[in-house]
């Protein structure tokens, strides 16, 4: 589920025979349509720590992480897909925050607590890729501690729960393989060419300069590599196994969060 999730993201072979070891090659192949399956996924990271309090929203455990002025108007922020953000109090229980850079509109996040305070659930909409259909869908999480006390009843930490629906937008993933040469596509918008194991190459779509490079393990898998300003930020492997479903590991090398899931060829 890259970014796409979730943004979004993403078998050892035995060698047998040389034969045997070109056919299991060609069968474990990424190449073709693939759509990840949101009941397989399984997210470890730590939880959100939120503050909303005395005029301000912070989110401490973004990357990067930042506070904005929660006054309904837009102010200038230093982040990947945006450089201003407006934060609007709803109501008690209710905020909703706005993206942009330059003047289009990247994002749309609505925050909403339940009457006890103890799930939170959070609408999204990235439309950070120009010219694109944005990618929607919503999750939940549950209270992990609760905010100091006078603060919005959006302050404390939350713990992931699930991903609740992710428009195909944010699923689905087409790998085209034709011999050393990969190319990737998502209906989002994003999308890059690249050589098997060989430098990385600017990712279109992406207007954050986020660069991919591809590679392949001697046991099949596929690892790609995604960095931006001279920093490696995410690392995903994925494995075809003899199901024929895609098995995907992602880690994020900022913050240590990490994602599995299953994707399935349509």
């Amino acid at each position: 589920m890259r970014k796409t999730v979730i943004a979004a993201a993403l078998a050892a072979a035995s060698i047998v025979t040389l034969a045997g070891c070109k056919q299991e090659a060609a069968e474990a192949s990424i190449d073709g349509t693939w759509k990840a399956d949101l009941a397989s996924v399984q997210i470890d990271t730590k939880p959100d720590e939120l503050l909303l309090q005395d005029g301000k929203f912070s989110c401490a455990t973004c990357t990067p992480a930042y506070s904005v002025d929660a006054d309904g108007e837009f102010h200038p922020v230093d982040r990947p897909y945006a450089d201003s953000m407006a934060v609007k109090v709803d109501d008690d229980h209710h905020v909703t925050v706005t993206s942009k850079k330059g003047d289009r509109v990247t994002g749309t996040t609505t925050y909403a607590v339940s009457d006890d305070g103890k799930t939170l659930t959070i609408e999204f909409s990235d439309s950070s890729v120009p010219d694109a259909p944005p990618v929607t869908g919503s999750l939940t999480e549950n209270r992990a501690s609760d905010g100091p006390a006078g603060s919005h009843a959006l302050s404390g930490s939350w713990q992931i729960a699930k991903y609740d629906n992710v428009s195909d937008e944010g699923l689905t993933f087409t790998y085209a393989v034709d011999g050393d040469k990969v190319h990737l596509s998502t209906p989002g918008g994003i999308s890059y060419d690249a050589v098997l194991g060989g430098p990385a190459v600017p990712i279109t779509g992406d207007t954050a300069g986020t660069t991919a490079a591809i590679a392949r393990n001697d046991d099949g898998s596929y690892v790609e590599t995604s960095s931006r300003d001279g920093m490696v930020i995410s690392v995903i492997t994925m494995t075809v196994g003899d199901d024929g479903k895609m098995h995907v590991a992602q880690e994020d090398k900022r913050n240590g969060s990490s994602m599995t899931y299953d994707a399935t060829k349509s």
